[in-house]
């Protein structure tokens, strides 16, 4: 959307000296337009009228009206992962801000960078339990990487420039700034907004420690079973390029985390997929036997390594690497810690590799790689291809990446069984096109991340991976797609259970099924058609491949499909919780 000539001159005349007279929601507006925000998703209320008129009167922004204010967060969320830039969401006070939190805290876990603008009761009555009044600095201290109160209009510009500076750098996280009601329609003078902003106690290293880098050159080169583990901070730091020239360099094998898809190309023979709790047997083993672990912008979380205990009996030297220096250590002891940003950290690592003109000792990683391909022949993620009387889960999730791949194709995903089956049988090529809740495992995070993706990527195909238990989270954000065009494909992988809470049901629980079947489920077809979309009911696994390409022809439409698949199929392999990541179950045989 091309800026209007009064923007242009009113930008002009700030640059110029010339001040203006402005309105506390003018100047946000102006704040936002400074930033390059291209979308704000929202949802207006009595607090935030001032701010909306203020954005009636613009036309270089678009507004997204959601249904509701998860919604918006969650769709800022999906569109800052899949194009690196700050997400911006714009919501009213009390309920709006309550209802926000769930979004707030997704994009947390995920070390997301998003500013959500939070309108607040006039600042004279704060406190005192006014109409759609909550303490929203204090709800969302928790879940934020920082927050703000504007209590003086003429302090807005500064803070803005704050929410985003600190949004956007170090480990990325969501920044609320919360503005009452006297605050953005009290008058002030507008003299541009800050070019740059200086906060003491906030000083993100970008630069590695060169000692420290010189010794994770030093084991690198003397390893003889070598292991990248790579994480969300790969993908967020933009360091993938950076990540598969040192991999191929040194010749070593690799695996991402759930959060880090796509940094080697899921074809890559170098990888060896995901690793943790539904890795590939592969993946895990050369976690748990490698003698010198490289560590990436990852942070050895519960569902990545287990039982730490188990973990900690091999013998082997982890280097880490992050921006974060928190996450150093937090969980597994580290040898040698690198903080910086892992793009900055693995040139340097490149660079004094290709000085030392050295790679690891050819023989021994040739035994490394001989071990792995003895695990790679277990096959862990076999299931009954040749079925003919039901859908499997994964046979959907394959036909998808074979009809993709050769496109510019983002997926998202809810959570649960379907989240799993996507990320082991989708063979993500490039980062960002792999969007799910990691940390926090929202369900309802796929429809609003689709929708946002759509708008940051018109050209690309979107597709949402989701079970009818999770879809039903957002489902309302149906009418959102019709209204803003955003033609997004719904894939249902529908069984008729809350799939995962079924599978640990069955494992550790005796197959006591309590309240994870579906009683009662929509049309889901009927549904969608009365949002103004395509529905398709799809029952045979000779119908999969023709749906999805009939989907795929209608371009500009939104299409559910509601796929019927086998309510008895697991996610293999799994690692039970309290067990190593060695200690895999591969199927029902092993139960």
């Amino acid at each position: 959307m091309e800026i209007s000539r009064t923007e242009l001159s009113s930008a002009a005349a700030a640059s110029s000296g010339h001040s203006q007279d402005l309105r506390g929601a003018e100047i946000l507006i102006k704040c936002l337009q400074a930033e390059s925000v291209k979308y704000v998703w929202g949802y207006p209320g009595g607090a935030a009228l001032h701010i909306y008129d203020a954005m009636y009167k613009q036309d270089t922004i678009q507004h997204v009206l959601v249904r509701h204010e998860q919604a918006a967060v969650h769709a800022a969320d999906g569109y800052a992962r899949a194009t690196g830039d700050v997400g911006v969401c714009l919501v009213t006070s009390g309920p709006g801000v309550t209802n926000a939190v769930t979004g707030l805290a997704t994009a947390y876990m995920d070390s997301i960078p998003v500013v959500l603008i939070t309108a607040q009761v006039p600042s004279t009555v704060i406190g005192q339990d006014a109409f759609q009044e909550c303490d929203t600095v204090g709800i969302t201290r928790p879940i934020v990487k920082h927050n703000f109160l504007v209590k003086d209009v003429r302090q807005l510009a500064e803070v803005m420039k704050k929410a985003f500076h600190i949004a956007r750098s170090g480990r990325p996280g969501p920044v609320v700034v919360d503005v009452p009601k006297d605050i953005s329609f009290a008058k002030t003078q507008w003299n541009g907004y800050p070019d740059k902003i200086e906060l003491r106690s906030y000083k993100p290293v970008h630069k590695g420690h060169g000692g420290q880098i010189r010794k994770a050159v030093q084991l690198l080169l003397a390893a003889k079973r070598p292991y990248i583990y790579t994480g969300g901070g790969v993908v967020l730091g933009n360091a993938t390029e950076e990540l598969r020239t040192l991999a191929r360099m040194l010749g070593v094998p690799v695996t991402n985390t759930l959060m880090g898809l796509g940094t080697m190309p899921g074809t890559d023979p170098q990888f060896l997929g995901m690793l943790g709790m539904h890795g590939t047997i592969e993946a895990n083993n050369a976690m748990q036997n490698c003698d010198v672990l490289l560590a990436v912008g990852a942070r050895f979380d519960d569902r990545v390594i287990g039982n730490p205990k188990h973990f900690a009996q091999a013998e082997r030297k982890i280097i880490h690497i992050d921006v974060d220096p928190s996450s150093i250590s937090k969980r597994v002891k580290v040898d040698i810690p690198i903080v910086g940003d892992v793009k900055d950290v693995l040139d340097e690592l490149i660079a004094q590799v290709k000085e030392a003109g050295q790679k690891p000792d050819p023989a021994a990683l040739g035994g490394w790689w001989d071990q792995i391909a003895e695990w790679r022949k277990r096959d862990c993620l076999r299931y009954d291809r040749n079925n003919r009387d039901v859908i499997k889960p994964q046979h959907v999730i394959e036909t998808l990446w074979n009809l993709t791949k050769d496109t510019e194709t983002y997926i998202t995903s809810d959570v649960g069984q379907h989240q799993m089956w996507a990320a082991q049988f989708y063979k993500f090529p490039e980062p960002r096109r792999w969007i799910n809740s990691g940390g926090l495992g929202t369900m309802g995070v796929g429809i609003p991340y689709a929708m946002g993706i759509k708008l940051a990527k018109p050209d690309a195909e979107v597709f949402c991976i989701t079970g009818e238990g999770s879809v039903q989270m957002c489902i309302q954000e149906l009418s959102t797609c019709l209204q803003y065009n955003t033609p997004i494909k719904i894939c249902a992988l529908n069984n008729r259970y809350l799939g995962m809470v079924r599978q640990w049901q069955q494992l550790d629980y005796e197959g006591r099924y309590s309240h994870s079947y579906m009683d009662a489920l929509p049309n889901f077809v009927k549904l969608a058609e009365a949002y103004g979309h395509v529905g398709m009911l799809i029952e045979r696994p000779e119908d999969v491949e023709p749906a999805l390409r009939e989907a795929r022809k209608l371009k500009d439409r939104t299409v559910f499909m509601d796929f019927r698949t086998d309510p008895t199929e697991n996610v293999w392999p799994m690692v039970k919780a309290g067990q190593g990541i060695t200690e895999m179950l591969l199927g029902s045989e092993d139960l």
